[in-house]
C-alpha cells in the first residue's frame, strides 16, 4: 500500500469531516452547556465520549459490521427509536431542570450536574444511539479507503483524523465558554442556554424519529 495513497485519503477525508465538525449540531450544544453549567472537567468528559462514539463507529465501519445499519432496515429502525427516545429524554430532562430561578438556581448552577463519568456516558449514548452516524461511515469510508488497505485499521485511522479535529473544536467551545463566563453564568443567560439546549436537543431527537433510512 503505498504511503502516497494513504496520505492523500487522510488528508481528504481530513477537509470532510473538518466542516462536518464545525457545522453547529447537537454535539457543538451539549459541550457548550456542560461547559457552562459544570465546568471544563465535566465537559471534556462529555467530549471524550462523544469522540469515543466516533471511534467506534469508524473501527465498525472499516471491519463491515456497521454496514448491517445499512443492509437491515429492522436493526437500523431499532437504533433509530432508540436514539430518539434517548434524545426526547435528555432534552426534555433539561428543559424540567431549567425551571428554577433566583438564589436556588444560582446555587444549583454551581453545582456539578452528575459525574464526570456520567458526563462521558452522556457524550458517547449520544453518538452511539445516532444510527446517521453509523450510516456516514459506511457510505463515506470506501471513497476514502486505498487498495488493499486493512479496512478496520484504515477505518480506525481515519476515524482518529475525526476525532482529533472533534477534538480541538471541543477545546475551542471549552476556552470560549472559560472567557466569557461571567457573563454566560448570569441567571437569565443560563436558564436561556439550559432551555435552548433542551429544545435543540428534543428537536434532534424528533427529527431522528420522524426521518427514514
Amino acid at each position: 500500500m503505498p504511503n502516497v495513497d494513504v496520505q492523500a485519503s487522510i488528508a481528504s477525508f481530513a477537509v470532510v469531516v473538518g466542516f462536518l465538525t464545525i457545522t453547529p449540531g447537537l454535539d457543538t450544544a451539549l459541550i457548550l452547556r456542560t461547559s457552562l453549567l459544570s465546568g471544563r472537567g465535566h465537559a471534556w468528559a462529555v467530549a471524550l465520549g462523544i469522540q469515543a462514539g466516533t471511534l467506534l463507529w469508524g473501527a465498525l465501519a472499516g471491519a463491515g459490521l456497521a454496514a448491517l445499519l445499512a443492509a437491515s432496515s429492522l436493526a437500523y429502525e431499532i437504533l433509530r427509536w432508540a436514539g430518539a427516545a434517548y434524545l426526547v429524554w435528555m432534552g426534555a430532562r433539561m428543559l424540567w431542570q431549567s425551571r428554577g430561578s433566583g438564589e436556588e438556581e444560582a446555587a444549583e448552577a454551581e453545582r456539578p450536574r452528575g459525574g464526570r463519568w456520567q458526563a462521558f456516558r452522556r457524550g458517547l449514548l449520544t453518538n452511539l444511539l445516532n444510527p446517521k452516524v453509523g450510516v456516514f461511515y459506511v457510505a463515506m469510508l470506501p471513497q476514502f479507503m486505498p487498495h488493499d488497505a486493512p479496512p478496520a485499521l484504515m477505518g480506525t485511522l481515519l476515524a482518529g483524523v475525526h476525532v482529533g479535529e472533534g477534538l480541538l473544536w471541543s477545546a475551542l467551545l471549552i476556552g470560549f465558554t472559560g472567557l466569557a463566563r461571567g457573563w454566560l453564568r448570569r441567571p437569565s443567560v443560563r436558564r436561556g442556554i439550559d432551555r435552548l439546549t433542551g429544545l435543540v436537543v428534543v428537536g434532534f431527537g424528533l427529527r431522528l424519529a420522524v426521518q427514514q433510512s
